[in-house]
């Protein structure tokens, strides 16, 4: 398979929208955490905390990962377009595994994410 300077270009529009996302979810997430009732000291907030702490970090692994994928994407085009084709696709590729990496964080980000709603219904009554 020959990798052209296009190749890594077409996942530009996706990273980046991608990396929208996440810092969207992360400033949701500030938010939440900005509201937080500081002496509310009941489990449930506890389980809320623990699990907003866990979220964070994900997003940070999420947004680090596509940023870095961003890189790699950039640097194998510059390869590719310097005449280093085998190094570009390695580095391709490399990028495309820090996107992968990246997108298995969001889904347990996301698996998370539902904990956490599981922690805010147990505090309404089955009807």
């Amino acid at each position: 398979m020959e990798i052209t300077l296009t190749t890594p270009a077409m996942l530009f529009p996706a990273i980046s929208l991608l990396l929208l996302a996440y810092t969207n979810r992360f400033v949701v997430l500030a938010g939440l955490i900005r509201n937080f009732d500081e002496n509310s000291d009941d489990e449930s907030t506890f389980q809320q905390i623990d699990n907003l702490r866990k979220r964070i970090q994900y997003i940070k692994k999420m947004q680090e990962a596509g940023v870095f994928s961003f890189f790699l994407c950039v640097l194998s085009m510059l390869a590719i377009y310097f005449q280093y084709t085998t190094a570009g696709g390695w580095i391709f590729a490399l990028s495309l595994l820090c996107l992968l990496y990246s997108l298995w964080m969001s889904v347990k980000e996301i698996h998370i994410s539902v904990e956490a709603l599981d922690v805010f219904l147990k505090n309404f009554k089955s009807r």
